[in-house]
């Protein structure tokens, strides 16, 4: 994987992409977008995840985020990555997912060769981290991340999609607490 991508001030703020593996949209379903929605809470809560900006699309996360506790933010994307991987698998099985049987094959098939995967491989390896190094940098991740459901034709404003800090933004109700936009608080 290219070093340009990966997190290596661990007191800055990041633009990250996690995607699954092969762009299968997982999360079209509403109990798999509330696992995601529910371990970023939990990050928040426990780890010291600072989220910025969000949004959950079928078949990746896009967020702006820090880490402000023990926890490196690499180790709380590995943990949460690690999390979700299992609850998803679980949640495919238990719940008669009518795509069990190939989602099931290809995470099975994209873990086969790699000795930490125990079983199958949900996200992809990495999270294209990019450093937010200026205001300006931010206000267009920002924007690219709310943006993103209108892009995809999934709702026609951004504060209308509930799996989005748009809707913090908008001053709309919300699903996940979010740090508004400070200069102050955005490490740059």
């Amino acid at each position: 994987m290219s070093e340009k991508y990966k997190i290596h001030d661990h007191d800055k703020s990041y633009f990250i992409t996690m995607t699954v593996v092969g762009w299968i949209d997982v999360f079209t379903r509403k109990n798999h977008k509330l696992l995601i929605v529910n371990s970023l809470k939990h990050c928040q809560k426990y780890k010291g995840l600072e989220i910025f900006a969000w949004c959950l699309m079928p078949s990746h996360l896009h967020m702006i985020v820090r880490a402000s506790g023990k926890q490196t933010l690499s180790e709380i994307l590995r943990d949460l990555k690690r999390h979700t991987s299992k609850k998803i698998v679980e949640q495919i099985i238990e719940e008669h997912e009518s795509r069990r049987n190939w989602m099931l094959a290809y995470f099975k098939h994209s873990g086969r060769y790699i000795k930490r995967i125990q079983k199958y491989k949900v996200w992809q390896d990495g999270n294209h981290a990019e450093i937010i190094y200026s205001p300006a940098f931010f206000y267009n991740k920002l924007n690219y991340i709310h943006k993103n459901p209108v892009k995809d034709m999934t709702v026609s404003r951004e504060e209308d999609y509930w799996f989005s800090s748009a809707r913090n933004y908008a001053e709309r109700d919300y699903l996940l607490e979010v740090i508004l936009e400070s200069s102050q608080l955005i490490t740059y």
